[in-house]
């Protein structure tokens, strides 16, 4: 089934249940999960994680962009999707359409909205971002209800839920997190004074739904962990959760180096001795960071080859002397388990000075996604 691919991203569809089910029972009865699919699911494909989410027990999808949800959209998916980021006016036709429920902070968006759903006969949802330390998108606490007061006559709109987001909910020192979200509790005080309820109160990402009882509500946002990454590089996962994708390749060409041989761009690697080399067709172009020259290692035969040379756009070398018998399209592993032997996303990152979100975020679509439940090959993206 993967003739001509090379290349190609294997997902666990099982995994994904697994993680969101793992939530759900966390967080117990009347908490919904709002499941994070922004960023083509981070990296996995929006769709089929979406649709495996919904299956597993989640009530609604969240992305960043209304382009995102239409994409949803297409695909089939009809429950509630909401978008966390920012819609210009000129968007508003777009969120009817396809029956988004966006975000809002602006009376001006507010109004073009309500006239575009009005037109339909129809009341838009919408969620209203309260920021109470991200400095981003989002309300003042101060704003939120003069904010809900200029809104209220406007027909064609209801607010169904407020939320926010969290700086530090990773982190070990708990305090700012804690400072956050007693602001929020006092912000949604303050709107319950003045007459406003919300359906759908969320603050919680994939750490702090982890850590932070008080800080579900009814309402929790997993993210990352919902992938089987880590959320934190501080503390370990509270319960288990299993890593969905598996980054994998085949060796394009085995051959010796002699001693003094050059690799790659740049001449940054030169061989000491004969070196067995592999050529691995992986590369910037595919997203895998050309920080990791010199420094990454894979999976060939359950043992690690170190990389040796520059990661170019499409291919890279690394060292296979201590691999026996390494051939020809040999599989490769760049992230995920092979034979004993495993490399965490997690590991990727630390060796290119970033975050486990970058390394699967950053796959680009030539990587084929391979989608897998009960072991059994279930779909084939690719280009």
């Amino acid at each position: 089934m993967l003739e001509g691919i090379v290349t190609w991203a294997e997902i666990d569809l099982d995994a994904i249940e697994w993680n969101v089910r793992a939530y759900k029972r966390h967080v117990g009865e009347g908490v919904k999960v709002i499941a994070v699919v922004k960023a083509n699911a981070y990296g996995h494909g929006a769709a089929q994680v979406g649709k495996t989410a919904l299956e597993a027990g989640a009530e609604m999808l969240a992305v960043h962009r209304a382009i995102e949800g239409v994409e949803l959209r297409k695909a089939g998916i009809q429950a509630p999707i909401l978008v966390m980021g920012y819609t210009p006016p000129d968007g508003a036709q777009l969120i009817v359409n396809w029956r988004l429920t966006p975000s809002l902070m602006t009376v001006e968006f507010a109004q073009a909205l309500s006239a575009r759903a009005s037109a339909t006969g129809a009341k838009a949802p919408v969620h209203v971002k309260v920021d109470t330390g991200m400095s981003r998108y989002g309300l003042l606490p101060e704003e939120l209800v003069d904010f809900l007061r200029s809104i209220q006559p406007l027909s064609g709109i209801w607010v169904e839920g407020v939320f926010t987001h969290f700086a530090t909910a990773d982190w070990a020192d708990q305090s700012y997190v804690l400072q956050q979200l007693a602001l929020f509790q006092e912000t949604l005080s303050a709107a319950g004074t003045a007459g406003f309820t919300f359906p759908l109160v969320h603050a919680a990402n994939s750490a702090a739904a982890m850590r932070l009882r008080a800080a579900h509500f009814n309402a929790i946002r997993p993210g990352i962990a919902m992938y089987g990454m880590h959320p934190s590089s501080e503390w370990p996962p509270v319960f288990e959760i299993r890593p969905a994708l598996t980054l994998k390749s085949k060796v394009s060409r085995v051959r010796w180096l002699p001693s003094g041989a050059a690799v790659s761009y740049g001449r940054t690697f030169i061989t000491q001795k004969p070196t067995r080399s592999a050529l691995v067709p992986v590369g910037y172009g595919d997203g895998y960071h050309r920080i990791l020259s010199n420094k990454g290692y894979v999976l060939i035969r359950g043992r690690r080859a170190p990389l040796i040379g520059r990661v170019c756009m499409d291919q890279f070398v690394v060292d296979a002397s201590d691999i026996p018998d390494v051939q020809q399209d040999d599989e490769v592993v760049l992230v995920g388990r092979q034979e004993a032997e495993h490399i965490r996303a997690e590991e990727v990152a630390a060796w290119a000075d970033t975050i486990n979100y970058e390394i699967t975020t950053a796959l680009l679509p030539r990587v084929a996604r391979v989608y897998f439940r009960n072991g059994q090959v279930q779909e084939i993206a690719s280009l």
